[in-house]
């Protein structure tokens, strides 16, 4: 259904779509009021930037994407890579097509809470070269913008082809107030130096960079596990320190991670508890910490080493509860949200508590999506034998038959071992 909401009808006096501009033509308001009613329902407008090509850039930008929506973010894909779209093929989205409304294009659903658009579902063939200047590219842009009915989104992730041209300028026009940048290089120098100029671009833009993620850092062999650096390793770090911009992290090379890009299977997603897609998820905590609230300036590194250790902590348990009204849910796959509950069994503590909302019911779905949270432990009131079967597939202890309290009750009682379980109230 189209989004009927007017600039009309906002109640933020202080926005500049609502009155047209000294000089600005009639059809040119129009138009600009079309493109802020759909922007101002996104929350965050993230642009991906390489200073180079051949980093890795669309590949970090689909599993962004993917984890975030994974995390039960609402989240759009827009691949804005005119001449050399990736975004259809790593999604496994290249028969796909772009429907209408007749008001306005829809674009293409992928696993949920995802949304996609790229020119590559517009062309005739996968061959088909796009061969425009500027001002074409510019106009197919806004429309990707204007003319997608988008809806309310969380994040609108952004994939730009590289280098500092026509299409991240175009992207930074149109949003105005993007929340910022992740910046994709691999650890050469080479690439390093193409990376700062990416910096210098969006401090003259004005958008903040939320953090760089060094790609292709080091190459784990599959059979002895001993780790070589390819193209060095630790180049992206030292170099964010000295430009002043959060690091995000590390993406090791992972030839399941190149096969997933040729299957179009988003490696964040098939592939969850591999390393590799630990490190996209710690890539978006301090995406996530921002979102919340949490200090801006925090060091990104430094909050990578602490979700690191806690991953290696084996004294360290993660207790997945079930929540509706604040209080234990008797029936886990229908639950509000849950309560992810660290605690060190062996100190008899609780170290720390998440609440997570709960995903959009799909049977099947729980089992892995706490172990891709790295739950070890769920608690419920009561739950089928053919769930429980499924958690144990993922390594995730079951206690059946707990009182219907608050979650952090119910966790001391269990660390502590005096957790008393009645009846399982679902047998089937």
């Amino acid at each position: 259904m189209t989004d009927k909401k007017t600039c009309d009808s906002c109640s933020d006096a202080s926005c500049s779509s609502k009155t047209q501009l000294p000089g600005e033509k009639l059809d040119q308001f129009i138009e600009r009021q079309q493109l802020m009613r759909r922007l101002c329902e996104i929350k965050h407008k993230i642009m991906v930037l390489s200073g180079k090509g051949g980093v890795g850039k669309s590949t970090v930008a689909v599993n962004l994407a993917v984890t975030l929506a994974r995390e039960g973010k609402t989240v759009g894909l827009l691949d804005v890579d005119i001449h050399g779209p990736s975004i259809p093929r790593l999604l496994n989205l290249e028969d796909s097509r772009v429907e209408g409304t007749g008001e306005a294009l829809l674009p293409v659903p992928f696993d949920g809470n995802l949304k996609v658009m790229s020119i590559g579902f517009l062309l005739q063939g996968r061959d088909a070269a796009v061969i425009w200047r500027g001002p074409m590219k510019y106009g197919v842009i806004k429309q990707f913008l204007k003319d997608v009915e988008w809806g309310k989104l969380d994040y609108l992730i952004v994939d730009s082809p590289p280098g500092t041209g026509d299409e991240p300028l175009s992207v930074c026009q149109l949003i105005q107030d993007p929340a910022g940048a992740v910046i994709v290089t691999t650890p050469q120098e080479l690439a390093l130096l193409d990376v700062r100029k990416s910096i210098t671009f969006c401090r003259q833009l004005n958008v903040p960079v939320l953090g760089v993620i060094e790609n292709m850092s080091g190459f784990v062999c599959p059979k002895c596990g001993e780790l070589t650096n390819i193209f060095d390793s630790g180049g992206a770090e030292r170099m964010a320190k000295e430009m002043n911009v959060p690091f995000l992290g590390r993406i090791p090379i992972d030839p399941a991670l190149v096969l997933a890009c040729d299957a179009g299977t988003p490696f964040a997603a098939f592939h969850a508890e591999t390393e590799t897609a630990k490190a996209f998820r710690r890539a978006i905590r301090p995406i996530l910490d921002r979102e919340r609230g949490a200090d801006p300036a925090r060091d990104s590194a430094e909050t990578v080493v602490l979700e690191t250790r806690r991953e290696e902590d084996k004294n360290m348990t993660r207790i997945a509860i079930p929540v509706a009204q604040g209080r234990l849910s008797a029936h886990f796959g229908h639950c509000e949200e849950f309560a992810l509950i660290d605690a060190d069994l062996d100190a008899k503590i609780i170290r720390g508590k998440e609440m997570v909302a709960a995903p959009e019911h799909q049977p099947g779905l729980l089992p892995k999506w706490l172990a891709e949270r790295g739950a070890n432990v769920i608690i419920a009131g009561g739950m089928g034998m053919r769930a429980q079967s499924l958690f144990t597939e993922q390594n995730i202890a079951v206690v059946v038959g707990a009182p219907a309290e608050e979650p952090d009750a119910i966790a001391q009682k269990y660390v502590a071992g005096t957790l008393t379980t009645g009846t399982n109230i679902c047998d089937h």
